[in-house]
């Protein structure tokens, strides 16, 4: 049983970059979903690909590499929120990831979208990761 499905998220993609993995696969839900598009569509990740050929289903991300360094293009992935001290933020108080180069990931009340976003809707609410 997982207690943080997105802490397990986080860390599952972590350790494949460490290891040099090309693809990451894990168990889908609609949370892991909506961060997986957001780190596409930051240009975090190549490709992904969701399958429904479990009850749960399943995500296969391709995760993206720098051709020259062989380095991963995601340098740091942190959880900020946890199931034991949320952290919210207001609309006026959106953190700023590495002066602007990184992103936030935000659970709103208008779905989960970037830190930028939440900005320009001016919204706030659970800061879920730090990504860069």
């Amino acid at each position: 049983m997982i207690t943080d499905p997105i802490a397990d998220y986080l860390t599952r993609v972590r350790n494949a970059i460490m290891a040099g993995h090309r693809v990451v696969e894990m168990p889908a839900s609609k949370i892991k979903n909506e961060i997986t598009k957001i780190l596409f569509d930051q240009g975090f990740i190549l490709s992904y690909k969701f399958e429904d050929d479990s009850v749960q289903g399943t995500i296969k991300i391709a995760l993206k590499y720098d051709r020259a360094t062989k380095a991963s293009v995601i340098k740091k992935l942190q959880r900020v929120s946890t199931p034991g001290l949320r952290k919210y933020v207001g609309a006026d108080d959106m953190p700023r990831v590495l002066n602007g180069l990184g992103i936030a990931i935000i659970s709103t009340s208008q779905g989960v979208m970037t830190n930028k976003d939440a900005r320009q809707k001016h919204v706030g609410g659970e800061v879920l990761c730090y990504v860069y």
